[in-house]
């Protein structure tokens, strides 16, 4: 009964019964390196004692060898190395960092005071080398003269923050890596005054490469600030709702110090939020579509000009069938002359087809116009003129006259002899002008006509009031030379429209 109630009386200084505390208990210590408990100095037990009680892992290095003491937080991190270490040396108990170690107590043996902040160590876990990381805080325990005669230690295992944080550092890496290769423009906003604090070079290209980073919205895109987009953020970041808009036309800044260019974009902006569900951020990603709202609008206009043009081709066409049937003296004849001219109309189509309808080169509507009368084997229709773009509605003009110009030099003119031939000139001014001249020479001669038909009417009105001038027609002597004089934006300009 005595010797339990002397060992009791020995480890009354713990003054804890933890696990490890049991262990103190239980323990021969006068087998050990450090002796019988009874002979232990006051600082070791009281530091024993303090360190025991810390809910935080705390071990202590005793005397130049570093005798182990910890308390029941330490020996979780110890893992299967407790027990077997307790009151060990601790290079012997750690081997794998016993220069660590050794430099450490060598040092807070010394007076000095140590510490380490995601310390990272080689040690062995689990049957093999693994890395982990410690936050350590070394202080010297110092005896009654004020002698460092032991290490403390307060040691907390890092690893799973230091392996998550590691983590969340490549995976936002690969995330740059991805958000810089995106062929789409982003940026990552933050805080309620929408700061940039990630751009990728897709943005920068966007708004000129103008350096925004670290700038508010405000600051850094002052035009678009005044457009209502910022307010649109305010209302992104407080309503935590996002906001998708498909063509939206901005005016915008794609050089630093360039005028103001209106693009069209499809964005959205994404609000992000953080674990309390507060949001903190804002995704901004899209893509510059002015090219294809561009292209849409212009396809847009290209069939609502198709619409017209075709409208008043067939209204040309009925007037056409129309008058011709009316002065023709037989249906042979109406039918030859309707084919003529609506082969004609057909011609000038396939030229402004190949423009998209966007007008053609005059040369060219006159050469395919006059390619059906040409005579093989010598130069009977000669054409000359500087380059000229015409309008839709005035080429096809141009290709109707054409067409009865050559008729009536087929059947009575200058086309009708083997000698005859025909000159088209066309010439602009520098005032804007413009005068073409249709010339027959060579020819029989010329006969006046008693009355005027369909094809006079088509070259002496209907032509002249689409473009905005002037015809007249000469039958001298020498041929028939047929005369039109408008201006340059006459032609090039859309017409009104007429009928005959």
């Amino acid at each position: 009964m005595p010797d339990v109630l002397d060992k009791a009386d020995r480890f009354e200084f713990l003054g804890h019964d933890g696990n490890v505390a049991r262990l103190i208990r239980e323990i021969d210590w006068s087998v050990t390196a450090i002796g019988l408990v009874e002979d232990w100095p006051a600082p070791l037990k009281s530091a024993i004692a303090i360190m025991l009680h810390s809910a935080v892992p705390m071990i202590i290095l005793w005397g130049d060898d570093g005798l182990m003491f910890y308390n029941d937080a330490y020996a979780v991190i110890a893992d299967r190395r407790h027990p077997s270490i307790l009151g060990a040396r601790v290079r012997e108990g750690w081997p794998e960092v016993a220069d660590f170690n050794g430099e450490v107590l060598k040092e807070v043996l010394s007076g000095r005071v140590l510490a380490y902040r995601d310390q990272e160590l080689i040690l062995h876990r689990h049957g093999s080398p693994q890395a982990a990381w410690f936050d350590i805080d070394y202080s010297p325990v110092v005896d009654d003269r004020g002698k460092p005669v032991g290490a403390l230690a307060v040691v907390v295992e890092t690893t799973e923050r230091v392996v998550a944080e590691r983590k969340n550092r490549a995976e936002f890496e690969r995330l740059r890596n991805l958000f810089e290769q995106a062929p789409t423009f982003m940026a990552m906003l933050s805080g309620a005054d929408h700061r940039f604090d990630m751009v990728n070079p897709e943005y920068r290209r966007l708004i000129g490469g103008r350096a925004i980073e670290g700038q508010s919205v405000a600051e850094a895109l002052p035009e678009v600030a005044e457009q209502g987009f910022v307010s649109l953020l305010d209302e992104v970041f407080s309503s935590g709702q996002p906001v998708l808009k498909i063509g939206q036309p901005l005016l915008l800044k794609t050089a630093e110090d360039g005028p103001l260019e209106k693009r069209y974009l499809d964005f959205v902006y994404q609000p992000i939020r953080n674990e309390f569900g507060a949001v903190t951020h804002i995704f901004v990603q899209g893509s510059d579509v002015t090219e294809r709202v561009r292209g849409e609008s212009h396809q847009t206009r290209l069939i609502n000009e198709l619409n017209h043009r075709v409208k008043n081709t067939l209204a040309s066409i009925q007037s056409i069938v129309s008058q011709t049937m009316r002065r023709s003296s037989s249906v042979q004849d109406a039918a030859r002359a309707i084919n003529a001219r609506i082969m004609a109309l057909s011609r000038a189509h396939n030229v402004l087809n190949a423009e998209n309808w966007e007008g053609a080169d005059l040369s060219k509507m006159i050469e395919d116009s006059l390619d059906v009368f040409k005579i093989e084997g010598r130069e009977a229709i000669r054409i000359s003129g500087p380059d000229i773009r015409v309008g839709p509605q005035a080429a096809l003009s141009f290709a109707l006259a054409m067409q009865e110009l050559g008729s009536n030099a087929v059947r009575h003119g200058a086309l009708s002899v083997p000698t005859g031939v025909v000159e088209v000139l066309w010439t602009a001014s520098s005032d804007g002008g413009f005068r073409l001249h249709w010339t027959e020479t060579g020819g029989p001669p010329v006969v006046v006509p008693d009355h005027q038909g369909l094809g006079s009417r088509l070259i002496l009105r209907l032509l002249p009031l689409e473009v905005r001038g002037t015809a007249s027609i000469e039958y001298a002597k020498s041929g028939v030379a047929y005369s039109l004089e408008t201006s340059l934006e006459a032609i090039g300009d859309r017409p009104i429209e007429v009928t005959l």
